[in-house]
């Protein structure tokens, strides 16, 4: 079934263009769709720049719901001129998103692009990728490490949450319940910045774990790779346009380093997908940090530099292949 805009009922399936009241509407659009759509025949009254949101009918929905929706098509699709619209079912609103692929009770997100120059500082990071996978074949055939580059891809992950319990957890129980009992009721106890940086030749992780994610932490942690390798060892970062990371206290901290010691290659703006150390922090969320307990900020700390031990102990090199192929 489908809303024929040239006709006032809802009928069948056709091929027939309509040539009703609907703007250059055809048979097979039904009228959710075009309410949907803006089609302004719908509209309680006339409003420039209408996008289709609930809010902009007067509802205090961010979304439409399929009841909200069969209730506004009710009361405004007869005023429009279609009068069977008076007795349409909610069900049948459904079977029409269905049928059309429309779901507007759901958000889909995406990432815009805000960096005029974004291939190019997109190329420039896939190059260093490119790099990382030479330099890793050319381990493999000399069979023996090159401290020569060391490439570090670098981020913060900050606001993680120091919660506690307020009762004691119960362990899983055999016919009374499966898994781990919680209260509900915790306390907060504060949030950690954790500042990280992964090895991509290696796979070993280097962190540290603040209270806040400032120019003089990020250069306490360019302090820890500084005593980490050798002094013969270029250090290069992957990482993004963080105030901390070009502001005066930090370009200041870098010229007084010996030349050529590091280097940064920046994502461009809204790309930090493009940074392999985010792929590090999701594993690290699904399997540190989800359902995490702690009585204090401070334990909070320790056990996030434990996971950092955890990781090391058994490094993973993280690779990159999307669009690879075609780095400048």
């Amino acid at each position: 079934m489908r809303w024929d805009a040239g006709s006032d009922c809802i009928i069948k399936r056709s091929s027939v263009a309509s040539s009703g009241p609907w703007p250059k509407a055809r048979s097979r659009r039904w009228t959710i769709v075009l309410v949907l759509a803006g089609n302004p025949r719908l509209r309680s009254r006339p409003r420039l720049g209408w996008s289709g949101w609930p809010k902009d009918f007067g509802y205090p929905h961010e979304l439409w719901t399929t009841r909200l929706l069969a209730s506004h098509v009710r009361e405004y699709g007869p005023a429009g001129g279609h009068a069977c619209l008076a007795n349409l079912a909610q069900g049948t609103v459904c079977k029409i998103l269905a049928q059309e692929e429309v779901k507007p009770h759901k958000v889909r997100y995406y990432l815009e692009r805000r960096d005029p120059n974004f291939a190019e500082k997109m190329a420039d990071v896939l190059s260093v990728y490119r790099e990382v996978k030479v330099l890793k074949k050319a381990v493999a055939a000399a069979k023996k490490p090159n401290d020569a580059v060391a490439i570090i891809s670098y981020d913060e992950k900050p606001g993680i949450q120091a919660i506690a319990t307020t009762a004691p957890d119960l362990p899983p129980v055999p016919g009374v319940h499966a898994t781990f009992a919680r209260e509900f009721e915790y306390k907060r106890r504060g949030t950690v910045s954790l500042l990280a940086g992964l090895n991509l030749l290696t796979g070993k992780v280097h962190a540290l774990v603040k209270d806040r994610h400032r120019s003089r932490e990020f250069i306490e942690f360019l302090k820890l790779l500084d005593a980490t390798y050798p002094p013969h060892t270029a250090i290069h970062l992957i990482l993004d346009n963080h105030s901390a990371h070009i502001s005066r206290e930090t370009r200041a901290w870098l010229a007084d380093q010996p030349a050529g010691r590091f280097k940064f290659t920046f994502t461009p703006k809204h790309g930090s997908w493009l940074n392999l150390i985010e792929g590090f922090f999701s594993k690290l969320a699904r399997s540190v940090l989800r359902h995490i307990r702690v009585s204090s900020k401070q334990e909070l700390k320790d056990r996030l530099m434990a996971a950092m031990d955890f990781f090391n102990r058994a490094p993973v090199v993280h690779t990159w292949t999307y669009k690879l192929d075609k780095a400048a």
